[in-house]
């Protein structure tokens, strides 16, 4: 775990992690808390593609692939899938002390509609880490069919502009892939934001299933 960690966190990610947080905590402006979660799982969704896309292929880049391609197959993937736990781990730290910034640095007020921060915050945490999941084994699981970073993270902003935008929520509606961030928030008994997260966790698990096959076949 250790050497995985040191693999995937090197000093330079962890710093571009959280000055991106720190800045958008600054610059992002809300007036209440409940804009806090629209405002942030945009942006992160961008960050987390670029702090996942080289989990694999850096090993590609690296020429340590050779090396790779010893292990057994089991093997490969649980390292894989170690590097991708403890990314998105840190990342969604990352996210409940971006959410605690915006209190510090914005000190917005409670929305009248809104019944409670605590539960708030829940949905928020709930929200954030489907993103997190979703948009880390996306951006992996591109650049390794790519075998080429940069191709994931661009791949991936094609989706991210389709579905972060007004006619990806017009189009998708529910189901879309950021439907925390375009729902009604001052209708809180609105939960149907939770079918385009359901959809995001579906297709996340597919592409875990077919990892054996990418890494067999690309990697």
């Amino acid at each position: 775990m250790k050497k995985e960690m040191k693999i995937v966190l090197p000093f330079y990610k962890i710093a571009y992690a959280v000055s991106f947080v720190v800045i958008l905590s600054l610059i992002r402006g809300v007036v209440f808390t409940n804009e806090i979660g629209l405002s942030v799982e945009g942006p992160f969704a961008i960050l987390t593609v670029v702090f996942c896309a080289d989990t694999y292929v850096q090993e590609i880049t690296s020429k340590r692939s050779e090396v790779h391609r010893l292990y057994r197959i089991k093997k490969r993937i649980h390292s894989i899938m170690q590097r991708m736990m403890i990314q998105e781990v840190f990342l969604l730290l990352l996210a409940v002390l971006g959410y605690g910034l915006f209190f510090v640095f914005q000190k917005p007020v409670t929305h009248p509609v809104t019944e409670s921060e605590m539960l708030q915050f829940i949905a928020y945490f709930l929200a954030i880490v489907v993103t997190i999941f979703f948009w880390g084994i996306l951006a992996n699981t591109l650049s390794m069919l790519f075998r080429n970073m940069w191709m994931g993270i661009g791949s991936c902003l094609l989706i991210w502009v389709a579905t972060n935008s007004t006619g990806g929520d017009k189009l998708f509606g529910a189901w879309n892939l950021f439907s925390y961030a375009f729902r009604d928030i001052e209708n809180t008994d609105d939960i149907t934001w939770l079918y385009g997260k359901a959809l995001c966790i579906c297709i996340g698990f597919i592409l875990f299933i077919a990892l054996p096959k990418i890494v067999r076949k690309r990697g």
